[in-house]
Order: C-alpha cells, then sequence, then structure tokens
C-alpha cells in the first residue's frame, strides 16, 4: 500500500509543478490593458455609488425639513376645520400645501381603512360586531409619507371585529 501512497504523491506532484512551473513572457500592452479596463470599471462603479448616496443624502434633507413642516401643516387643518382659515391666512395656507404637495408630500389616512401597524399608531381601541378584520376607525392625526418612507404614521382609533360566542 505505501508503494501505491507514493505512486499516487508521485503523480500529484509533478501537476502542481507543472501548472506553477511555466514562465511565459507577459505582454506589457495586454497587462496594461487589463489594468485600464479594471481602473475604468472601478471608476464607473465609484460613480454610480456617489451619485446614488447623494440621491439619498438628497431625499433625507428633503424628508427632514418635510417632517419639521408636519405640525404647520397639522396647525393649518386644525384652523380649516374651525373656519378660521380666512383672507391672507387661507392663501398662505393654500401655498404651503401646494408647495409641500408638489415636493411629493402625500397625507395618508381615511377612516374605514384596515389597520396596518407599519403605517398607523393605534392610539384608541374598540370592538364592534360591523366589522370584520381591525379598522382605523378614526383619524386622530393623518399620516404624511414622502416617496416610501413613512415620516409620521397615521394617528388612529382602532376598532376590533368582536369575538362571537
Amino acid at each position: 500500500m505505501s508503494d501505491s501512497t507514493e505512486v499516487v504523491t508521485d503523480e500529484v506532484t509533478p501537476e502542481v509543478v507543472v501548472e506553477a512551473a511555466p514562465e511565459q513572457e507577459i505582454d506589457p500592452v495586454a497587462a496594461l490593458t487589463a489594468d485600464l479596463q479594471r481602473l475604468q470599471a472601478e471608476y464607473s462603479n465609484y460613480k454610480k455609488r456617489v451619485e446614488r448616496d447623494r440621491a439619498l443624502a438628497h431625499e433625507l434633507a428633503i424628508g427632514a425639513v418635510l417632517t419639521e413642516l408636519l405640525a404647520l401643516h397639522d396647525d393649518v387643518d386644525r384652523a380649516s376645520e374651525h373656519g378660521e382659515l380666512t383672507g391672507g391666512f387661507k392663501a398662505v395656507a393654500d401655498q404651503l400645501n401646494a408647495i409641500t404637495s408638489r415636493i411629493g408630500l402625500e397625507k395618508y389616512g381615511n377612516a374605514g381603512d384596515p389597520f396596518d401597524p407599519q403605517i398607523h399608531e393605534a392610539l384608541l381601541h374598540d370592538t364592534s360586531a360591523d366589522v370584520a378584520v381591525p379598522t382605523a376607525s378614526k383619524i386622530l392625526q393623518p399620516g404624511y409619507k414622502y416617496k416610501e418612507r413613512i415620516l409620521r404614521p397615521a394617528r388612529v382609533a382602532v376598532t376590533d371585529p368582536a369575538e362571537s360566542e
């Protein structure tokens, strides 16, 4: 058995030596071309990454500014509900709403929507036989999102289905 092991070892060693041993001349033009192609690919990837990071930073900055304006939106909505938004203040409120809508701020949350903990924040719970699934029965404070990012979840009263006996 030791003879066959030696033979196997002898066969493996020359193959390894044969693969590592050949010394070929490296064409300098081919080497420089390969280096140039690699550098171009790295630079292209770098540009894409920087552009992607720049776009993300831009979205985060706009989201931060819009988040700061949410309290103002709430005040304008409350004033409008109570009929206190008239004259010049109404024009300012309309312009504020138009600008934030144009930037991409979206208001969401309607009474009767199915409750989704991803986009709703439950503040009150109730049960009723009138609903089959947990439902946002009352919107206490609307939610806002910018693009696909939730800036503030909608704060809602949730009605759960009554347990059947």
